[in-house]
């Protein structure tokens, strides 16, 4: 049966990550001296996530998909995947700086990774300091310049270096350089994908005591070498009572729910799953069209549900001040 699907988030030890959202989950393993990343919605091979609700309870998103395939995800969806869902979500504490990266695009990652590329957004979270990201070059660049500039460790200041606040949007698409820099904490959209290609890491030893690999062969392979693309930072208001578009892309569109009091969301016209993302507060989630006693189920921030493509007639319950991410797809 079909209803609103809740999963166990796979936590994520970094040498990197903090303690804000470990206190979201009750499952932290005893010997994670901190989290970095809980992905809450994730069909990637090696972590898929768990249902916890209903009588699906621990499946995994690709059990959902092969049992239900496109009444799970839509039509067009299902055409375009098959038994594959099409994105990643996840949350991010960064306490330290995290390596300047970028990520392939399809063509690129599904001819030597096979694997979808990443293109991906970073709705910026509350955090406890000043909290920055790099994003885009922010001068023309060549090959010989970055080995340079790797070399001497003066990569970042070939980069834009941008200061966040919450409710700030980042979209990142694939050949973007980028990094998250200390105190920034995240929800993250991307694309069904887990390639990062490492330009610089700050000579930083990982958790085996060895320098940390990087790619930067591949690196140079996908980046954008100019400073003018489609990167973009954005600060969109909230709607309260309603929702206001964060980021519509060819692979997800998102969008911010500000909610105090229940309203009802008609899904209807759209050919696509939908997913939650809570990222303030706590509300219910019930699917008024389940046929089944599984249809609601509790949210609270660092949480996500995926709302099925065949259940259309949604009611959101806020337990005082909420925000959701929707997220879907539009092909």
């Amino acid at each position: 049966m079909l209803y609103p699907f809740k999963f166990r988030a796979q936590l994520f030890h970094k040498i990197w990550g903090g303690q804000t959202i470990a206190q979201w989950y009750d499952h932290v393993p005893a010997d994670y001296e901190n989290v970095g990343e809980a992905w809450v919605m994730s069909d990637v091979a090696k972590y898929p996530t768990e249902v916890i609700n209903g009588s699906h309870e621990g499946d995994t998103l690709q059990d959902l998909l092969e049992v239900y395939m496109d009444e799970l995800v839509g039509e067009k969806v299902y055409d375009v995947f098959g038994n594959h869902f099409p994105l990643l979500l996840k949350f991010i504490d960064a306490t330290d700086d995290l390596s300047i990266q970028v990520h392939p695009d399809d063509d690129y990652a599904l001819e030597n990774e096979e694997s979808l590329g990443k293109t991906e957004m970073w709705y910026v979270l509350p955090s406890q300091g000043d909290a920055s990201i790099y994003l885009g070059w922010n001068q023309p660049m060549n090959p010989s310049l970055i080995h340079a500039a790797i070399e001497d460790g003066s990569l970042a200041r070939y980069l834009h270096d941008y200061k966040v606040r919450a409710g700030d949007v980042a979209y990142i698409p694939s050949g973007t350089v980028h990094a998250m820099r200390r105190n920034t904490i995240v929800a993250e959209i991307q694309e069904n994908s887990d390639i990062t290609y490492r330009l610089y890491d700050y000579n930083r030893v990982g958790n085996d005591g060895k320098m940390r690999p990087l790619k930067l062969d591949k690196a140079l392979e996908v980046m954008d070498f100019a400073p003018d693309n489609e990167a973009s930072l954005a600060h969109p208001e909230p709607v309260q009572g309603g929702a206001v578009n964060l980021q519509k892309t060819p692979y997800f569109t998102t969008n911010l729910l500000s909610l105090t009091r229940a309203v009802q969301r008609d899904y209807a016209p759209l050919d696509s799953f939908v997913a939650y993302m809570c990222v303030e507060g706590a509300c219910v989630v019930k699917a008024l069209d389940a046929d089944t006693q599984d249809s609601a189920v509790a949210l609270r921030v660092g949480e996500a549900v995926l709302i099925p493509a065949t259940l259309n007639d949604i009611i959101i319950d806020p337990q005082g001040q909420c925000q959701l991410m929707e997220i879907y797809m539009e092909i």
